[in-house]
C-alpha cells in the first residue's frame, strides 16, 4: 500500500464548538501521537482524507505535513469517528509510524469461491488482526471456501497471508461456518406443524 500525502493545519481551537466550525471549514479534527511525542492537535482537509480512505482502506498510511512543522511524520489512523446520517468524519486518532517499523492491524476478509451446494456461508467475522510492516500493509485478505460441505469452519489460519505478514489472533479463529440450508419444503412443513398445533390449542 502506497503512502498518501496530505497537509494538516495546528488545530487551536477545543471543544464541540471548535470542532462544528473546524468541519464548517471542510476540515476534520485529528490528534497525532505515539513514539514519545506529545500528541499533535490538527485538522485535515476531509475530502482528500475520504478519497483515500476510499482507494486504500481503513489501514491507509499518510505522509502528513503539519503547516509550521520541519518535516513530515507517517501516520496511521487508529481511530475513525463517522457521523452515521451524513456519512461524514467527525474524528480522527492518528498513530505515528516508523519506516521499517511493525504494527498491528485488523484487515478486511473476502471469501472467495462458492461452498458446497444447498449451504449457507455465515460470516463470523469480517476482518482479522494481522502484525505487518507499517509501509506495506495489506488492504485485503481472501480465503477460499470453494466446495465446502456443510460442518465446515473457515479459520484465521486458512488467509493466505503475503510475505511478511503474520497473524495477531489464534490460527483456530473462526471467520465463518458453512451451514446446511434449510430447504423452502421443510420451512413450508415447519409452518404447517405450528398452524396445526395452534388450531389443535
Amino acid at each position: 500500500m502506497s503512502e498518501v500525502k496530505i497537509s494538516a493545519e495546528p488545530r487551536t481551537e477545543f471543544g464541540k464548538g471548535g470542532a462544528r466550525r473546524t468541519r464548517r471549514a471542510g476540515l476534520v479534527p485529528a490528534v497525532l501521537y505515539g513514539h514519545g511525542e506529545a500528541p499533535q492537535h490538527i485538522a485535515l482537509p476531509a475530502r482528500e482524507f475520504a478519497a483515500a480512505i476510499r482507494h486504500g482502506g481503513l489501514n491507509q498510511i499518510f505522509t502528513i505535513d503539519i503547516a509550521g512543522n520541519s518535516g513530515a511524520v507517517l501516520a496511521l489512523p487508529k481511530a475513525i469517528q463517522r457521523d452515521p446520517i451524513k456519512d461524514t468524519y467527525e474524528h480522527i486518532d492518528l498513530l505515528i509510524v516508523k519506516k521499517g517499523e511493525k504494527v498491528q492491524v485488523d484487515v478486511p476478509v473476502t471469501l472467495t469461491g462458492e461452498a458446497a451446494k444447498n449451504t449457507l456461508t455465515v460470516h463470523e467475522s469480517n476482518t482479522v488482526a494481522v502484525v505487518a510492516d507499517a509501509l506495506h500493509l495489506p488492504s485485503e485478505l481472501e480465503v477460499s471456501v470453494d466446495g465446502l460441505e456443510a460442518g465446515s469452519h473457515v479459520t484465521a489460519g486458512d488467509v493466505k497471508l503475503p510475505r511478511g505478514v503474520e497473524l495477531a489472533v489464534d490460527a483456530e479463529t473462526v471467520l465463518a461456518v458453512i451451514s446446511a440450508a434449510q430447504s423452502t419444503t421443510t420451512q413450508e412443513e415447519a409452518g404447517e406443524g405450528e398452524a396445526a398445533e395452534a388450531a389443535a390449542e
